[in-house]
C-alpha cells in the first residue's frame, strides 16, 4: 500500500472521530459545567500526551517555535472544546454541526495569511457566499438559532482554523502527533490547577451517558484524532488529505441523529451541501 493510500486511509478515520465530537460534547454538557468539561478533557489529553512524550524520549521544540505552539494550545485545546460546550448549551449538535462546513476554509484563510499566499478574486467569492449561506441559515432556522450559539460556534470555527494552521506548519518540523502533544502539555500545569479548582462538589449524579461523552472527547477528540489527522496529512498531502474535512458536517449530522435523535431538516441537509461547495471551491482557488 503506496504512502499516499496510507495517508488518505488516516485522515478518513481522523475525520471520522472529530465528526463525534459535537454529539459527545453535547452529551456530557447535560451533567458536566462546560468550562470543567474543557478542562478536564485537556487535563486527561494532556497527562497522556506528556507520557508519550516521555515514553519516546522526544526532544523539546526549539524556543523560537514557543509562540506557535502556544497558538495552537489556544486554538485547539482550548478556545475550539470551551466555545463549543458554551454553545452547545444553547443551540443542538445538528445546528451546530453545519458550521464545522466552513472549518477547511477559515483554515485555509489563515494558511494563506500564514503563507503569505496571493488567492484569486474567486477565492473571495466563494468565502463570501459560504460565510453568507450559513448566516442565513442561523436566522431561518426556527428555534434551533439562537444568537449566543451561534456567535460561539463561529468563535470556535476561527481559533481552531487557526489553530489546524499553525499546528500543519508545525507539523512539517516536528511530527504530527508530537504537536499536539507538546500543546497539551504547554497548558497542563494550568489545566490540573482548575480542575481541581472548578471539579464538582459531588460526582453522584453525573449519568453515565456524560462520562462516555467526557471520556470520546478527552481520549479521541483532543489526542487520538490529531495522531490519525496529522499523520494523514503528512503521508498524504495536506492540501488533498485536508479535502476530506469537507465529509465532516454530513457524518456529525448522521451521529446526532442516530446517537441524539435530534431532527435534521432538509433546509440544514441542502445548506451543508452547498456550503461545502464552496468551501470546496474556496479551497480549490485559494493560490495562484
Amino acid at each position: 500500500m503506496s504512502n499516499t493510500t496510507n495517508g488518505w486511509i488516516n485522515g478518513f478515520l481522523g475525520m471520522l472521530i472529530f465528526s463525534g465530537s459535537l454529539p459527545a460534547t453535547r452529551v456530557a454538557v447535560t451533567d458536566f459545567d462546560p468550562v470543567f468539561l474543557t478542562i478536564a478533557r485537556a487535563s486527561i489529553a494532556g497527562l497522556i500526551g506528556l507520557l508519550l512524550l516521555v515514553i519516546f524520549r522526544v526532544p523539546k521544540p526549539v524556543r523560537s517555535d514557543a509562540w506557535p505552539f502556544i497558538i495552537v494550545a489556544f486554538g485547539v485545546v482550548v478556545g475550539f472544546p470551551l466555545m463549543t460546550a458554551l454553545a452547545l448549551q444553547h443551540i443542538t449538535a445538528a445546528h451546530s454541526v453545519v458550521y464545522i462546513a466552513i472549518l477547511p476554509m477559515v483554515t485555509a484563510l489563515f494558511g494563506v495569511l500564514r503563507a503569505g499566499e496571493r488567492p484569486r478574486l474567486a477565492f473571495w467569492g466563494f468565502s463570501l457566499l459560504g460565510s453568507a449561506l450559513v448566516a442565513g441559515f442561523a436566522l431561518r432556522s426556527g428555534t434551533d438559532a439562537n444568537l449566543t450559539g451561534d456567535l460561539l460556534m463561529l468563535g470556535a470555527v476561527a481559533v481552531c482554523g487557526l489553530g489546524y494552521a499553525e499546528g500543519a506548519v508545525l507539523s512539517r518540523h516536528y511530527g504530527g502527533w508530537q504537536v499536539i502533544c507538546w500543546a497539551l502539555v504547554i497548558t497542563l500545569p494550568i489545566m490540573l490547577i482548575f480542575a481541581v479548582l472548578l471539579k464538582p462538589v459531588s460526582f453522584e449524579n453525573i449519568a453515565g451517558a456524560s462520562w462516555l461523552g467526557l471520556v470520546y472527547v478527552s481520549l479521541f477528540s483532543m489526542l487520538i484524532g490529531f495522531v490519525f489527522w496529522y499523520r494523514g496529512l503528512a503521508m498524504g498531502g495536506i492540501a488533498a488529505v485536508g479535502q476530506l474535512q469537507l465529509l465532516q458536517p454530513f457524518f456529525g449530522l448522521l451521529l446526532a441523529a442516530m446517537i441524539l435523535g435530534e431532527s435534521v431538516s432538509t433546509a440544514m441537509l441542502i445548506t451543508s451541501l452547498l456550503v461545502v461547495f464552496c468551501v470546496f471551491g474556496a479551497r480549490q482557488t485559494a493560490s495562484r
